[in-house]
């Protein structure tokens, strides 16, 4: 499945930037393209270790949690395009503050100062998405990832989760906690897996699992 917007090769991973507007003191850019770095993304780690099964259309709804400075987001912003829709839940406020400023550069983005662990607290604000992305340290992120999963994605939408071991258990190996989560999603009736991968060396003790819902 390829990513609207998007050139992916070995080497790199560029998005048409949907604005000249640079905002990231990391930010590298190619003429109209700007170039995703996978050390600081988990979306860009996921691609470079072959990742397809995303879900991400031009014109799609993506609700994204733990948005942070909106770094990873504003390329999910210029995958969908200006007719998509990229709802930016983050919790805390001097983060969430960069990142309402980010907002008012693109128009698809929407800054949502709220709690992913409390879903029913912005569900005045969003209503059914295509995409669910999750980056949230947590050691609940999969019961987060599963309840905003249920709540807001439609039918045949699909859901990514950032899983992050050494948030759950620091004491238990990586790949044990990785098991663990792929058995409890192959046991569910609402979703399936399509794509699982494991993101060293982008980022270590991490996972990125991505689920289609029935």
């Amino acid at each position: 499945m390829s990513l609207p917007n998007t050139k992916i090769d070995r080497r790199s991973i560029l998005t048409k930037g949907l604005t000249k507007t640079q905002h990231f003191d990391r930010e590298r850019r190619v003429g109209d393209w700007r170039i995703l770095d996978p050390k600081h993304s988990k979306l860009g780690a996921a691609l470079m270790k072959g990742c397809q099964q995303f879900g991400i259309t031009e014109g799609c709804s993506v609700l994204y949690l733990g948005a942070s400075h909106g770094y990873t987001p504003s390329y999910v912003s210029d995958m969908v395009g200006a007719k998509g829709t990229v709802y930016c839940v983050e919790f805390a406020p001097q983060v969430a503050r960069d990142l309402v400023f980010l907002c008012e550069d693109r128009e698809n983005m929407i800054p949502v100062v709220a709690d992913a662990n409390q879903p029913d607290t912005y569900s005045d604000l969003i209503t059914g998405v295509d995409v669910l992305f999750q980056d949230v340290s947590q050691r609940n992120q999969v019961e987060i990832f599963l309840k905003n999963l249920t709540l807001y994605v439609k039918p045949r939408g699909f859901g990514m989760l950032a899983v992050k071991a050494r948030s759950i258990d620091v004491l238990k190996k990586p790949q044990d906690i990785f098991k663990e989560i792929r058995k409890e999603f192959e046991s569910s009736d609402d979703f399936v897996i399509v794509d699982y991968r494991e993101l060293q060396p982008f980022e270590k003790d991490h996972a990125f699992f991505v689920v289609k819902k029935k």
